[in-house]
């Protein structure tokens, strides 16, 4: 065999249609384009164009409001995942988990805004985990595998001040 004499299997390799190349094609005249006007030409994009007039998108106010900026994200680790490490000994069962112990094991690549644990997968090492948050699915299962999960205290949020007006209202009916 030579390199001359290789050669695709038939009707492996469709053929590209060639179009704008006369009427008896099927692809003739307008090549698939429809008829005239901007769109049947090259070169257009006039997704959100109104001629110059000041588009719908910036004719109407802006609204709502985004956390964004302020949202917390976590990484999450899965049970099942944690199962794993402790097997393949990259987590040891008897010092508690925390992020850096994840780090560390490469379990997690960024500690973000704190871990979350998440119930998937199965867990029968007895685990203490120190995490940011977690699933009550997750600790059900952890606390049956004999562990627990440490999470942080929640910190009682400051009245706002329609409530903190009504509490002093009160306090003076009293």
């Amino acid at each position: 065999m030579k390199l001359n004499e290789l050669s695709d299997n038939p009707g492996a390799a469709k053929t590209r249609m060639r179009v704008g190349r006369g009427i008896g094609s099927g692809k003739g005249k307008t090549a698939g384009r429809g008829v005239k006007g901007q769109k049947s030409r090259s070169g257009v994009s006039i997704k959100g164009f109104e001629g110059g007039q000041m588009p719908l998108y910036r004719r109407l106010p802006k609204r709502g409001f985004t956390n964004a900026p302020f949202r917390k994200e976590f990484a999450t680790v899965n049970l099942g995942r944690l199962q794993e490490a402790v097997d393949a000994k990259k987590l040891d069962a008897k010092k508690p988990v925390d992020a850096e112990a994840l780090l560390a094991a490469g379990i997690i690549s960024k500690a973000l805004d704190g871990v979350k644990i998440l119930a998937k997968g199965e867990l029968s090492a007895s685990l203490t985990i120190q995490a940011a948050k977690a699933s009550q699915a997750a600790i059900a299962a952890v606390e049956k595998a004999g562990g627990k999960i440490e999470l942080p205290e929640e910190v009682e949020k400051a009245p706002s001040k329609k409530r903190r007006h009504l509490a002093m209202k009160n306090r003076d009916a009293e």
